[in-house]
């Protein structure tokens, strides 16, 4: 009996030498990653705090000390790594640094830490998506500004370029919608401008289409947005070929005050004299001829219409 106890002290013994020594070696280690934190090299202080508070754990309560320190550290180590993830491109790295340091920090009670990682969440979010745009993968772009827009409501960035994508995912009707929403989140400018284009581009396929009316409806839509010489154009293309001449009068006539100095500017103001001679209109008919003397191609039929008006 006296053998066993001999040797159980023997073996407490060396369990508390053991235990000692894995604290020297856990403060060694957390050393060495502050060190390398102090320099920068985040992925090295975020390793070795790992290990320390793996080796301050296993010594029980002569750890606790270093295993709280390495608990609050490791989430702003987190968020370290996570920046330089963002800066070198890798987003989904840098995600999974995120959101481990949020279920840390809330765990650990530090909701400062947890704020600001959360905070960089849609940021990486923004940074996928411009990715994924920029590869014309729209499906996979409106997924990820979808979630930043989820996790930031109010960015204006967000949902342009979320219309952006879904607009090349043709999806019209959502794309409007998040262009509105840009427009309402101080992105009115560059929202009106995409919004503009899509109405051009839609106005121009129903021109080609003989859909008249929507081409018109388009067209003008398109100009309220942006003002732009060519739906003004187009609305007085569609007018004209549906027989709407006074329509066509108007846009074809706000089209060349907005580019007088257009390559068809004489053959426009040729069309539009014309017009005005069928509504019986003389005076706006040699208006609208004389301005169409100059025109190397129409020119000469602008004068044979004016001499036939005297």
């Amino acid at each position: 009996m006296k053998k066993v106890l001999v040797s159980l002290a023997a073996l407490f013994s060396a369990v508390t030498v053991i235990s000692a020594q894995n604290m020297v070696d856990a403060t060694e280690t957390a050393k060495l990653a502050n060190e390398a934190l102090v320099s920068g090299n985040y992925e090295a202080a975020l390793t070795g705090f790992r290990q320390a508070l793996k080796m301050a754990e296993a010594c029980g309560e002569k750890g606790a000390e270093l295993v709280a320190v390495c608990q609050g550290v490791i989430p702003k180590t987190l968020n370290s790594v996570a920046i330089q993830n963002l800066q070198n491109n890798n987003v989904e790295a840098a995600l999974a640094n995120l959101n481990e340091a949020v279920a840390l920090a809330k765990a650990n009670g530090d909701e400062e830490t947890a704020s600001k990682a959360s905070s960089l969440i849609p940021q990486a979010y923004m940074k996928k998506g411009l990715a994924l745009l920029n590869a014309r993968n729209f499906d996979a772009a409106t997924d990820a500004y979808a979630r930043a827009l989820e996790l930031d409501p109010d960015n204006g960035v967000a949902a342009l370029r979320y219309g952006m994508a879904l607009e090349g995912a043709e999806r019209s009707a959502e794309a409007l919608k998040a262009y509105a929403l840009a427009a309402e989140n101080g992105q009115q400018k560059n929202a009106y401008a995409q919004m503009g284009k899509f109405f051009l581009k839609r106005s121009l396929e129903n021109l080609k289409a003989k859909n008249f009316a929507d081409a018109v409806e388009d067209a003008v839509t398109s100009n309220g947005y942006v003002a732009n010489p060519q739906a003004l154009q187009i609305a007085g293309q569609a007018s004209h070929l549906s027989g709407k001449s006074a329509e066509a009068i108007k846009y074809f006539e706000q089209y060349l005050e907005a580019a007088p100095g257009a390559e068809n500017a004489g053959q426009v103001a040729y069309t539009v004299g014309a017009l005005y001679q069928q509504l019986k209109n003389t005076e706006k008919a040699k208006e609208f001829f004389s301005k169409a003397l100059s025109d190397s191609k129409f020119g000469a039929d602008a004068r044979k219409a004016l001499d036939a008006l005297k």
